[in-house]
């Protein structure tokens, strides 16, 4: 019954290189005496955890949960999966593949971080090191689970390492209260706060202070701790690591890696099977398009819908950079089109291995998160500054006299934007309560017989992993 429960929750990482992806066996069968050694190890199996995280974002996983399930993007290809159409119209099943990949890919970056965490305080080695490694380690445990939580809701807790199949037998792993799940989001990141340096990194692969420092801001934001959210989030802003850059378009092309914004990206290699996807996903099902090297043909699977294209405010120069609506087409002519110009390598011969790197995290999502924080304590005078330096940027007027009510939606249109194909408008809309309103509207006006449910604002629990283990419960309404 649990050995699907093993395979996850038992697993640790053997690299040939930085560059390799995970060769995963279960942890039962690595010898203590043979791994996790010395320090050169625990790098090397900390290296596993983050190859693990990437593949949230190598095949847009996260754009699938994130952006199809919403007013941002739909499939224009005419043959899309039954998982795709799934999420499209918000009809989401419990046999979902993308729902399970998320499920399984966190819970494996779970195992992981707790392999390294159980195990590194009884090697000796540099303690800095040694707090580095640990820090990082919370870090990613954290923000896997902060993925379950809000998709799952209630979440299996394991933070041990299993050592044999009797264990894993033995163990607890049935679904845990929400609260208890980011008791240990908290505590995590607290702990990785205090082991991780406070000054700068150049490789923004890789997690910081500041970049714990953003996640637990967010984490708090989405537990309506406001005050918390605030202050963590000014800390952020107040260290000036970060900057927003000048020109937008440099956020999401290639040679985009450690920009001055970035807070934690994902980076990408192609022609070594290390790129991602979004060339092919984000641009049109076309065989007779000319946007790539060699005439390649885009898949369709997760454009903007015209309601996101009709968002942009006259004069927003964030529109032109991460939308279209007009393809070239070889000879010479141009069709009508939409598809998304964000994280799309048009110098790639094959669009589903783009070079350009993904922004998990970055300074506007900090001041943005910063206004919406000290809104809901009233602030609304205070959080204007915030929300007005990420306007400028995309060259709009600043706002002024908004009611706390006004900036509410302000804030929700300036996410809607700003953060088009980053994986954020699913999960901002079901912080703020505003899913089902926003949601049920376009898809009323699209006049389709779709709607969001109050159980929907979870996902379901994946059949095949209650099939395995039946101590987990199906979500209501599922």
């Amino acid at each position: 019954m649990k050995k699907r429960i093993l395979a996850i929750l038992a697993v640790t990482a053997t690299l040939s290189s930085c560059q390799d992806f995970l060769n995963l066996k279960p942890a039962y069968q690595i010898s203590d005496q043979g791994f996790y050694q010395n320090q050169n190890d625990f790098e090397t199996a900390l290296v596993g955890v983050y190859s693990t995280t990437r593949g949230l974002y190598s095949s847009s996983t996260i754009q699938y949960v994130g952006d199809l399930t919403t007013d941002n993007a739909e499939i224009q290809w005419s043959s899309p999966s039954a998982d795709e159409m799934q999420l499209d119209q918000n009809g989401v099943t419990a046999t979902n593949a993308y729902i399970r990949s998320v499920w399984n890919t966190c819970l494996y970056t779970i195992s992981q971080s707790s392999n390294i965490l159980n195990r590194i305080d009884a090697v000796a080695f540099d303690p800095t090191v040694k707090n580095r490694i640990k820090g990082e380690a919370q870090f990613l445990r954290a923000f896997s689970y902060f993925y379950l939580v809000r998709m799952f809701g209630n979440v299996p807790v394991a933070t041990q390492t299993f050592t044999s199949p009797a264990q894993v037998a033995a163990a607890d792993l049935t679904l845990k209260p929400k609260e208890e799940v980011y008791k240990l989001i908290v505590s995590d990141l607290t702990s990785a706060e205090t082991l991780l340096p406070a000054t700068a990194v150049t490789d923004k692969t890789r997690a910081s202070q500041m970049t714990v420092k953003t996640l637990l801001g967010k984490v708090y934001l989405t537990q309506k701790s406001y005050d918390l959210a605030a202050a963590k989030l000014k800390e952020v802003i107040d260290a000036k690591q970060y900057s927003l850059v000048v020109d937008y378009k440099t956020l999401s092309t290639n040679g985009n890696t450690n920009l001055p914004e970035t807070i934690l990206e994902v980076a990408y290699l192609s022609g070594q099977t290390l790129g991602n996807n979004y060339s092919a996903l984000f641009t049109p099902a076309i065989t007779s398009m000319a946007i790539f090297p060699g005439n390649a043909q885009g898949a369709g699977r997760i454009v903007p819908t015209l309601d996101l294209i009709k968002a942009y405010e006259t004069g927003d120069a964030r529109k032109a950079v991460s939308v279209s609506d007009s393809v070239s087409l070889i000879g010479g002519k141009k069709s009508y089109s939409r598809y998304g110009l964000k994280f799309v390598d048009f110098k790639a011969v094959d669009p589903g291995d783009g070079s350009v790197s993904f922004t998990v995290l970055r300074f506007a999502d900090v001041l943005l998160m910063y206004a919406e924080a000290l809104n809901e304590q009233g602030k609304t005078a205070d959080a204007l500054p915030s929300l007005n330096q990420v306007r400028q940027r995309a060259k709009l007027p600043a706002l002024a006299g908004l009611s706390q009510a006004d900036l509410r939606l302000a804030l929700e249109q300036e996410r809607r934007v700003e953060f088009l194909y980053e994986g954020h408008r699913w999960f901002d809309l079901v912080r703020t309560g505003r899913a089902q309103t926003v949601l049920n509207a376009h898809y009323a006006s699209q006049k389709l017989n779709f709607s969001v449910q109050d159980f929907e604002l979870l996902f379901p629990i994946p059949q095949a992993e209650i099939d395995l283990n039946p101590t987990l419960k199906q979500n209501p309404g599922y």
